[in-house]
C-alpha cells in the first residue's frame, strides 16, 4: 500500500526519533566521537534535519559529495522534534493554509522552524510518488537541537557505503535489509495540519536548504 503523500516516516522509539545530516569530516567526526555537536557547529545558522535515510543519501550522494562526507544519525527527543513541528511554517506559500503571500512571509520570518516536503527516494535514489519531511531549524530551534534535544550521534557513513555498494551490484534485497527501520511517526492532525499542502506530483525541491546551511 502506498504511503500518504505527506507522512513522517522515521526510526523512532517511545521517547526519541532519529534524523540524518551530512557534514564535512572536521564537524561530523568530532560530533560522532563526542556524542554532541562541537563548538564549531554554528548555532546561529539554519540546519536541516531529515528523518529519511534514503533522502539523506540522495542529498549527500551516499556521502561522496564534497562537504558531506560524514553522514550522521542524530537521535533526538520526540519532545524537541514535536516542539519544532508545532512551531514550523511551510517553506513555500500555500493558498489553502495562508490568507495571502504577505501573511505567509511574516509567519516564515517569525518561525523557528520550516518544513519542506520533497519526493521520497528508493534505493536507486529515484523519486517516489509520496513525500519526505525536511525540517529546517533556525534560531532557538537550532540551539535547542544542538544543546538540549540531542541524545546520541552515530557516524553511519560506513553503513551508507555498504548499502551503496550493494545497490551498485544490483543486490537490492540485501541492501534493503540494511536500511534503518523507518515506520510512520505518530504525528496527529493537530501537529501537521498547518504543514500539509496539496499533493504535488510534479517538480522536485531536491534540496532542503541552501549550500550555506548546516547539515546538508
Amino acid at each position: 500500500m502506498q504511503a500518504p503523500p505527506h507522512q513522517i516516516r522515521a526510526l523512532h522509539t517511545a521517547s526519541t526519533v532519529t534524523v540524518y545530516q551530512a557534514y564535512a569530516p572536521h564537524l561530523g567526526l568530532p560530533a560522532a566521537r563526542d556524542g554532541c555537536f562541537p563548538a564549531a557547529w554554528k548555532r546561529d545558522r539554519m540546519t536541516w534535519i531529515k528523518p529519511s535515510f534514503l533522502w539523506m543519501m540522495y542529498r549527500c550522494g551516499w556521502g561522496a559529495k564534497e562537504g558531506q562526507e560524514t553522514v550522521l544519525a542524530v537521535e533526538i527527543t520526540r519532545e524537541g522534534f514535536e516542539w519544532a513541528l508545532a512551531r514550523a511554517c511551510l517553506s513555500h506559500y500555500e493558498r489553502a493554509l495562508h490568507p495571502d503571500q504577505a501573511s505567509w512571509k511574516r509567519a516564515l520570518r517569525a518561525a523557528p522552524a520550516r518544513v519542506q516536503w520533497d519526493p521520497e527516494r528508493d534505493l536507486r535514489l529515484r523519486p517516489l510518488p509520496y513525500r519526505s519531511l525536511q525540517l529546517g531549524l533556525a534560531g532557538e530551534a537550532a540551539r535547542r537541537y544542538a544543546d538540549e534535544w540531542t541524545v546520541s550521534i552515530t557516524d553511519v557513513t560506513p553503513l551508507a557505503h555498504e548499502i551503496h555498494a550493494l545497490v551498485r551490484r544490483d543486490e537490492l534485497d540485501a541492501a534493503a535489509k540494511l536500511l534503518p527501520e523507518e515506520r510512520p511517526y505518530p504525528a496527529g492532525d493537530d501537529l501537521l495540519r498547518h504543514l500539509r499542502g496539496p499533493r504535488r506530483d510534479k517538480g522536485d525541491g531536491g534540496r532542503a536548504g541552501h549550500e550555506d546551511d548546516e547539515g546538508r
